[in-house]
């Protein structure tokens, strides 16, 4: 009776683009960010974590974490410094906090200096410390010590 339509897959090109509410067939771009690395809620780190991409931390972590863009979520608890362009805080963060842009939620709790650039605390959101805006809070940052392939001794 009826016959379903099928696509005219002729039209698909490399150079054509989706139209509005196509979905994604997930080809990677270079304005696109990779996936974001995850401490999720069962898991506790100690130790520092260091990444070139986003972390998004809802478990916990004691030691510095370092990123481009860092999110800290509502359940997650921290206890270092955290240092990176973008710092979104949800959860509780106890140690100094360097990002270029800093976003404290209104569940957050933070307990130590912030050094930003722009700065925005939502209503509800507990902070103690002090809030220091300088025009480049990722300068002063130290600067990890990275074992170079897997060796611990820095003279190997």
């Amino acid at each position: 009776m009826f016959k379903k339509s099928e696509p005219d897959l002729s039209k698909l090109g490399s150079s054509s683009s989706p139209g509005p509410g196509a979905p994604s067939i997930g080809v990677a771009r270079g304005s696109e960010r990779n996936a974001p690395s995850v401490v999720g809620p069962g898991l506790t780190i100690i130790g520092h974590l260091i990444s070139k991409d986003e972390l998004h931390i809802d478990g916990e972590v004691q030691g510095n974490i370092q990123g481009t863009r860092v999110v800290i979520g509502e359940r997650a608890r921290t206890t270092g410094d955290i240092v990176a362009e973008e710092i979104i805080i949800r959860g509780r963060v106890m140690g100094a906090v360097r990002g270029m842009v800093v976003t404290l939620q209104s569940t957050s709790h933070v307990e130590g200096d912030i050094f930003h650039r722009a700065l925005a605390i939502e209503h509800g959101a507990s902070f103690e410390g002090k809030s220091r805006r300088v025009d480049d809070p990722l300068a002063d940052a130290a600067k990890p010590d990275i074992p170079v392939n897997g060796s611990d001794d820095p003279g190997s």
